[in-house]
Parts: C-alpha cells; sequence; structure tokens
C-alpha cells in the first residue's frame, strides 16, 4: 500500500467572490472588477478580477488606492452568505467524484483520487478536464485544477496555471517540474525569506534541489529545512475529510472613528447578528463570546467570557454589550469592533437538554431564511 501511487488534486477557483458576482449581474463580465469596502472610508480589497489586477490592484489593498489605479474600477460590496452557499454546494458535488475531498479554504479543496483510476478508465488527468468543464458547466465558476502525488505540489502546479488553467504533474517527474521555477513558488517563502534566499544565491528551485538540508537549516532553520523537502518533490498526501470550524468571527472597520455608545452598540448588534447567524448555519452553539475593540491609535483590547451554549443573538448582544461597556474607557474613539464565536459544540446535542425551548430555535431559523432571501434588514431579531 505505501508503494501506492498518489493522485491529489487541488482545486482554485478563480477570483471566486468576483465570480459569484458576475453570476449575479453579467453585466460585470470583462470589467475591471473588486469585491470590497467604500473608497471612501478605509474598505480594502477582498477579491480583484484579472482585469483589475492588470492595472496593479491586489487583495488586501486599500480600495481608495485600488480606484487611483484604476479609474474605471467597479466595486461591489461582499455578500459572503453567498459565496458561502456556492462554496457548499460545489464542496458536496465533489464529493461525487473523490472519495475524500478536504476544503482548504473557501476557494480551494484537495481532492484525494487515490485508488480511484479504474473509475475513470485509468486516465485520471483526462478526468481532470471534464471535472474542470462540469464545474463550469454546472456552478458558473472558472477555477484552476492540478494533479500531482501530494498536495503541496498540487498547489504550485495549479499557480502556474492560473486562471483557468489545467495542469498535470506526472509520476517521477515532480522535480523536473518545480526546478525552473522561482523559490517564491514555494507556499511559506514570504518577503523575507525570498530575500535571504536570493542574497544567498538561490533564485530558482533547482537551486534549492542543488544545495542541502543541512544548508539550509543552517540559513532558515526549520522553515528551510521545508523549502528544500518541497523543493525535491515532498509533501503531504493526508487528504482530511472533514473539518470543524474552531471559531467563527466578524469584525468592522468604521469608515469613521465612533466613540458615541449609543452608535457602537447599534454597530455592535449588527455582527452579533452576522456571527450569530453563521453559527446557527453550522448547527453549531457557542461557549465563549470574545469582544475585540480598537481604538484610533491601533491600541487593540480582547475579552471573552464563557456561558452556557447559545446561538441566540440577544443572549451574545447581551454578553458582548456587558464587555464594551466595562472594558471601552471613552479615552478616545474606536476604529474597529469585533465579535468571535468559540468552543462551538453541536446543537443537536443542546437540544436534548429539557430547558431548552424548541420554539425559539424555530424562531431563529426562520428568521435566518428571511434574511437570507430578502436581505440582512428585513427582519431583527430583539436585543434584549
Amino acid at each position: 500500500m505505501t508503494d501506492q501511487k498518489r493522485y491529489i488534486a487541488h482545486l482554485d477557483l478563480d477570483c471566486f467572490y468576483v465570480s459569484v458576482e458576475r453570476i449575479k449581474n453579467p453585466a460585470l463580465i470583462g470589467k475591471p472588477v473588486v469585491v470590497g469596502g467604500s473608497p471612501q472610508g478605509r474598505g480594502v480589497v477582498a477579491s480583484a478580477s484579472y482585469e483589475a489586477r492588470a492595472f496593479g490592484v491586489r487583495s488586501a489593498m486599500p480600495a481608495a488606492q485600488a480606484l487611483r489605479l484604476c479609474p474605471t474600477l467597479i466595486i461591489v460590496r461582499g455578500d459572503y452568505r453567498s459565496y458561502t452557499g456556492y462554496s457548499n454546494r460545489l464542496y458536496k458535488r465533489m464529493l461525487d467524484f473523490a472519495p475524500v475531498v478536504e476544503r482548504a479554504s473557501i476557494d480551494e479543496m484537495y481532492m484525494d483520487f487515490t485508488g480511484c483510476e479504474s473509475l475513470y478508465e485509468d486516465d485520471l488527468p483526462h478526468f481532470m478536464h471534464t471535472l474542470k468543464r462540469l464545474v463550469w458547466d454546472e456552478f458558473k465558476l472558472p477555477c484552476t485544477i492540478a494533479l500531482a502525488s501530494n498536495k503541496i505540489l498540487a498547489k504550485i502546479a495549479a499557480g502556474t496555471v492560473k486562471p483557468n488553467g489545467l495542469c498535470v504533474v506526472p509520476h517521477g517527474e515532480e522535480k523536473q517540474f518545480l526546478a525552473p521555477l522561482p523559490v517564491e513558488s514555494i507556499p511559506g517563502v514570504g518577503k523575507v525569506s525570498e530575500a535571504r534566499l536570493k542574497q544567498h544565491g538561490f533564485r530558482t528551485i533547482s537551486d534549492l534541489q542543488n544545495s542541502s538540508q543541512e544548508k539550509m537549516e543552517h540559513l532558515l532553520g526549520a522553515h528551510g529545512v521545508w523549502f528544500f523537502r518541497v523543493a525535491n518533490g515532498e509533501g503531504s498526501t493526508t487528504v482530511h475529510t472533514s473539518h470543524r470550524r474552531k471559531s467563527i468571527s466578524h469584525e468592522e472597520t468604521f469608515a469613521r472613528n465612533i466613540k458615541d455608545r449609543a452608535e457602537l452598540e447599534k454597530v455592535l448588534y449588527g455582527i452579533v447578528q452576522e456571527v450569530s447567524s453563521t453559527v446557527r448555519e453550522k448547527k453549531c452553539k457557542a461557549c465563549t463570546i470574545t469582544l475585540k475593540i480598537r481604538y484610533s491609535d491601533f491600541t487593540t483590547v480582547m475579552r471573552a467570557r464563557t456561558i452556557a451554549p447559545s446561538n441566540d443573538d440577544p443572549v451574545i448582544f447581551h454578553v458582548v454589550r456587558e464587555l464594551l461597556l466595562k472594558n471601552y474607557t471613552g479615552r478616545l474613539p474606536l476604529r474597529l469592533l469585533g465579535v468571535k464565536l468559540s468552543s462551538l459544540v453541536d446543537e443537536r446535542q443542546q437540544e436534548l437538554d429539557l430547558f431548552v425551548d424548541p420554539r425559539r430555535s424555530e424562531v431563529l431559523k426562520a428568521v435566518d431564511k428571511l434574511r437570507k432571501k430578502f436581505g440582512d434588514d428585513v427582519i431583527q431579531v430583539g436585543s434584549t
């Protein structure tokens, strides 16, 4: 079994947020588009189309800077519930083709096809073309797919053919495929590591292959060992069947600093609605609630409290409101508020509790359905 060839595919949705927005509004197709916050405030770019990237626009860039680089840029506010919905549906569909699928992020997943060769006429490379076409035909989402002998190699390979590409790295040709790529192609090689590597003459992965593990460890410690092994085609072949989120959080950076407590509480309740709804969607309840506040001078304070498991907006808001009143000094206005729900438990276990009112759970589910259909502002759950 240890000698069995491994077949790991990496599927990466191209400009995922923008792609979903283009499904909703085809007039955006072919135009420079970003999903992000307002350029009048402190909004940042969450996703940029390749038309926008041609102007130098990148993710995490301030929206105002992006607009200066591309005056014709179209900025769309994110609809993260919609993105999650598309991601969930695609994940479930991929389970029809691979026995093990791992979600690496909302727009990336790994699929283990090891042992499935006969199911696809012993031609997995051809099936990758079929799979890529299926994602477009059924979901209208452009994607890049790479097939290789391990996860990290598949991810690197996908990066060489984005967007809307397909790459297969044959077994035994891993080092040959990697050799000409720049060292920064290896995930984890950031600007500092890249500069240090190039300072010592390492510019391509071939340069790493011709070095030694001992030299790389001396240069970059444990990271150097990792880079050396990846350069030589090594990587994990373990695709995890499931992954439960340990926490769910949401934060909001204000367009202008806020000091008024009533206004802060209003913003805070909106954040609570967002995270509570997401937790309910995951069929979970939270035992730990954390409030994050950031002052205008960037001083950040985080305070947490443990409660009986809950996903009820008013219950969670009551806790974070108390944390805000207790910990916000008012010495400076705030630029950010955030709420994190963690220590998540399965709500179905909690429903066995005799003190849980099942009617309340049904009310909250109905509220979530209305919000998904008509928007977050259509209905509010009382905050007290």
